[in-house]
């Protein structure tokens, strides 16, 4: 029963999954919300023991609703969606999670947590189509909550790691492939990317 009713969640997110597409393909990677089998991938290492979430580009809470299954309560939860329409969406599927309206590229500028405490980053943005200097805002945002020992969650529909060596380099990061689902269409590989031992995030020039 749970999986036939997640079939049709999943079914009834196409259109305006859809119709966001149309309006911005560069901010909506795909045509569809992303399946049950990269949603299972993507959380797999996540659970309540966690702590704080933040979740990036959420869209219709495909990987929001698998969090909240993996033991994640949504109190944990921070959603950070640049769509109107989606984080109402968002706001009302999850009335418990802290839903803020915002471009993931300017994390930092909004002061979502006093320290960093964050345990697990998860990502849903189509980074490939982004600039690297957006990308790099991105990544030195999420880490600047995470705490030591978290994790950056990133899928990618690409062959390697969507997030390029230099920036990784730039950024004292490193990613290892989590693993690959092919319940999924397209299919879809994921990446834990983490700091490097003994680096600190570099600032990223003014």
């Amino acid at each position: 029963m749970a999986a036939v009713a997640r079939a049709r969640r999943i079914g009834g997110d196409f259109l305006p999954f859809f119709r966001a597409w149309i309006a911005d393909p560069l901010r909506v990677a795909s045509v569809m919300p992303s399946g049950a089998g990269l949603a299972a991938l993507i959380t797999s290492e996540v659970s309540a023991q966690t702590g704080p979430v933040l979740e990036l580009g959420p869209g219709t809470g495909v990987f929001t609703r698998a969090l909240i299954d993996r033991g994640v309560h949504q109190r944990d939860l921070t959603l950070i969606e640049f769509g109107a329409d989606f984080a109402g969406l968002l706001s009302n599927r999850f009335p418990e999670a802290r839903v803020v309206q915002a471009d993931a590229a300017r994390l930092r500028q909004h002061h979502l947590y006093d320290t960093p405490r964050v345990g697990a980053v998860v990502s849903g943005l189509p980074v490939l189509s982004m600039p690297a200097r957006k990308v790099m805002s991105i990544l030195a945002g999420a880490f600047s909550y995470l705490r030591p020992g978290g994790a950056f969650y990133q899928f990618t529909y690409g062959l390697r790691c969507p997030i390029s060596r230099a920036i990784l380099d730039r950024l004292g990061l490193k990613a290892v492939k989590l693993g690959s689902t092919r319940r999924n269409m397209p299919p879809a590989t994921v990446y834990r990317i983490t700091r490097r031992p003994s680096s600190r995030l570099m600032p990223l020039p003014a």
